[in-house]
């Protein structure tokens, strides 16, 4: 190779080195600015997050949540802060790599990529919501149902979370269910790729299903009511894939029988 075809080939990764560094500083920049206002909200936020605590414990009065460490409740609001930069930067974040990427992609492409980047926030909010309003409310009732009232011969027992570990219980379910729920969008790619097929997925239904209910106990609390409301909807999501999957194919066997016929023609 020339030095003039090495200078050539030497200015397009330049480029996309100066595309890259200014897409990562403009969503720097967006995560700081959303981080600075959850910041500033951030014992807001924290409430808005207590009312999963609040519905579980019904007409218990004078709910109450410690921290053991002087710096504990601080540095948990640098955690909530983030948690919600990310959350809300996320749009943003995702017209960066759309915008970075979109450049490289014919036109077909780009309309095929762009649903799953509007999908995936879409989907990781289903998950979010459904931990906020069914399985945060349903675990904390089983632990607060374990507490024991004092009397003779009895010790009190009563639930008082710390902040740290609520909140990190918190986003560890919002984080798990949010991340299952893109089972769909990571399904339809591999199948778009035809990396795996309809048929595969449908024989390996069985081991989904052990794969699933594994994963969630994991990644839930050890109650059986996380881990059914993590596993079902997972399950749910399985067979979605399969159903999107099974429409790619076919879409791709009918341009395949157009593109026959026009060359016979």
């Amino acid at each position: 190779m020339s030095e003039s075809d090495m200078d050539a080939s030497r200015a397009p990764l330049m480029e996309h080195l100066v595309e890259l560094r200014q897409r990562l500083l403009y969503s720097v920049v967006a995560i700081a600015i959303a981080f600075a206002v959850c910041f500033y909200f951030a014992n807001d936020i924290f409430n808005v997050l207590l009312r999963p605590f609040e519905i579980a414990a019904g007409d218990k009065p004078d709910l109450k949540l410690i921290f053991t460490a002087p710096q504990e409740f601080f540095f948990t609001q640098l955690k909530l802060a983030l948690f919600g930069a990310l959350f809300i930067a996320f749009p943003i974040l995702a017209t960066q790599i759309y915008m970075f990427v979109a450049p490289g992609l014919y036109k077909n492409e780009r309309g095929a990529f762009l649903p799953f980047l509007l999908a995936t926030p879409i989907l990781f909010l289903m998950g979010a919501s459904l931990v906020y309003f069914l399985i945060m409310p349903l675990a904390l009732q089983f632990f607060i149902g374990m507490e024991q009232v004092g009397g003779e011969g009895q010790a009190s027992i009563e639930l008082l979370p710390r902040v740290s570990e609520y909140l990190g219980l918190t986003m560890t379910l919002i984080f798990a269910f949010g991340l299952c729920f893109q089972l769909p969008v990571l399904m339809t790619l591999l199948g778009r790729a035809g990396l795996i097929t309809a048929d595969q997925l449908r024989k390996g239904r069985k081991y989904a299903v052990v794969a699933v209910f594994g994963v969630a106990a994991i990644l839930t609390p050890p109650d059986i009511i996380s881990q059914i409301g993590l596993g079902i909807p997972t399950l749910l999501l399985y067979e979605i894939s399969i159903i999107s999957v099974s429409l790619i194919e076919r879409k791709r066997r009918e341009a395949d029988k157009a593109e026959e016929s026009a060359a016979d023609a």
